[in-house]
């Protein structure tokens, strides 16, 4: 299995072949390939800043030469005309790479804002809020690092790192009951120490989870904030708590109040707006 930083690697290389190709034609015709230039990260918006470290790597991935002064560091509350960075290299390279790093940064600045405004809601209490994988291809890595930068937490990273029982698998295993037995077999049939979570429609699906036991959370699925909290004192802290479906910046507080340890939020990463900003030549 690919490690993180392999998957990174992959996606960057990706990103190259893409937008380059066999070059960049425009840059070639009219700069000179020795010509030293400097360009500044000109933040256009109010927002959370995310993907300066992914920017260094980028740069010094294209061209090791590339120097980056910087100014202000993933996760710094930013407003319209702010500099984050100033890079100095090769003018080709600055206009080769030009686009891959605002790409990445609008995206990951743009989620970790998001992320910011529903995790400022949940001040005061111990819930947190989860992203989930409904994630840009690819980007998934850089996406749930911009999660973390804005104050949120990471639920599993992919299939692969966490075993969660959704409706479909209950289903398709033939109930609540045989979906854990055979969850907690396999586990041990393969010497595999991952953490179990089940997804729960109502109250009879959780009172089975809570006589089989065996589980270490339960997503409260689509539940209202009257079951919740009913549902959170059922469970009276013996496993953890999540709710999921449906839950919307609106209702995040109302939902936490009920007493869950998380809140999945798809909207974390599957429909963010990224954060204005532009990569200027300093004249």
């Amino acid at each position: 299995m690919k490690s993180e930083n392999e998957l990174i690697e992959d996606l960057l290389d990706l990103a190259f072949a893409e937008d380059i190709g066999d070059g960049d034609h425009t840059t070639l015709c009219c700069i000179p390939a020795d010509k030293i230039g400097k360009a500044k990260l000109l933040i256009k918006e109010d927002g959370i800043l995310a993907g300066v470290e992914i920017a260094k790597r980028i740069f010094h991935k294209f061209d090791p030469d590339m120097e980056m002064e910087i100014l202000l560091t993933d996760g710094t509350e930013v407003k319209k005309g702010d500099i984050a960075f100033y890079v100095t290299g090769k003018e080709q390279s600055l206009l080769q790479t030009e686009r891959t790093v605002l790409n990445i940064m609008q995206r990951m600045s743009g989620i970790a804002t998001q992320t910011h405004k529903y995790a400022k809601l949940l001040e005061g209490l111990h819930t947190r809020v989860l992203d989930t994988r409904k994630t840009t291809p690819g980007l998934r890595m850089l996406e749930k690092q911009a999660v973390k930068i804005g104050g949120g937490v990471n639920h599993r990273i992919g299939l692969f790192d966490m075993i969660l029982l959704k409706d479909n698998h209950v289903d398709f295993a033939g109930g609540i009951k045989n979906a854990i037995t055979k969850a907690k077999e396999y586990l041990k049939t393969h010497g595999k120490n991952l953490k179990i979570e089940i997804e729960v429609r109502n109250f009879d699906e959780l009172n089975q989870v809570l006589e089989i036991g065996g589980v270490d959370r339960i997503m409260l699925d689509n539940f209202n904030t009257e079951d919740t909290k009913k549902a959170v004192q059922i469970i009276n802290h013996r496993f953890e708590t999540e709710s999921s479906g449906g839950i919307t910046i609106d209702t995040l507080r109302d939902y936490a109040e009920c007493g869950v340890d998380y809140i999945s939020v798809g909207a974390l990463t599957h429909s963010v707006k990224g954060l204005d900003m532009s990569l200027k030549a300093v004249k």
